[in-house]
């Protein structure tokens, strides 16, 4: 079978797919998490692996960096591979000045600057928005974690190094808890092929006050999250 992006056959990729968007990221939830994983995708280094996380089938795959890159491998997971349940795990920049680093933020909506959904001619402006399961049971888990959870709207930019200097200021005055690259997009196919998402994110720095996680602050701070993302794949 495969597509010009996943070598995979069909049947190789569980129902439930994790995404980061580093393909290093997905490796190293197979080599850690995950037992009996196999590596069914590594075209363009986009590592996919499928295995089993206590006894529960489940994939982890990488999908890059902004919502071109997650609209094709989103899409192909759901439509080509029958993928039911795709959860992003990501960093983001907090606007909120409650944000503390490492806090864990769930995205239960994603607003974006993006022009993603206008291929779907809509007369009007979709609000994207997470499949109310998961995040349902995202919150559950991380409560009974005792790991602290904000939940609310996020910003999916196609801007890393935005021009627009008061942007920040607009979305947060918003309540727009956090930024990120992805999310909508993700939302956006998920709706259209009538599937389920969740993205899940870790605050890694706060665009207000300056503050950032180092290198091997990422890689121990985003345990959290991928725990909690696991414990919810598995679930459906």
């Amino acid at each position: 079978m495969g597509t010009p992006h996943n070598q995979a056959e069909k049947g190789e990729i569980a129902k439930t797919v994790l995404m980061p968007g580093d393909p290093l990221r997905a490796k190293y939830i197979a080599d850690n998490y995950l037992t009996n994983a196999t590596c069914f995708n590594t075209v363009r280094n986009m590592y996919g692996y499928t295995g089993e996380y206590k006894g529960k089938r489940i994939s982890v795959m990488g999908h890059g960096m902004g919502m071109p890159s997650i609209g094709i491998y989103s899409y192909e997971l759901y439509d080509k591979y029958d993928v039911d349940n795709i959860i992003r795990i990501g960093s983001a920049g907090g606007f909120q000045d409650y944000l503390e680093l490492k806090d864990i933020v769930i995205a239960m909506a994603a607003s974006t600057d993006s022009n993603y959904a206008a291929q779907f001619e809509l007369p009007g402006t979709i609000a994207p928005v997470a499949d109310y399961a998961l995040l349902r049971k995202a919150v559950e888990v991380a409560e009974a974690k005792g790991q602290k959870v904000h939940v609310g709207n996020v910003l999916s930019s196609d801007y890393f190094y935005n021009q627009h200097t008061n942007a920040n200021d607009r979305w947060k005055k918003m309540n727009v808890l956090a930024v990120e690259m992805e999310s909508a997009a993700l939302y956006c196919n998920a709706a259209l092929l009538g599937k389920r998402a969740l993205c899940i994110l870790t605050i890694s720095d706060h665009l207000y006050s300056g503050k950032e996680l180092s290198p091997e602050e990422r890689q121990t701070g985003f345990r959290q999250m991928m725990e909690i993302a696991l414990e919810t794949g598995i679930s459906f």
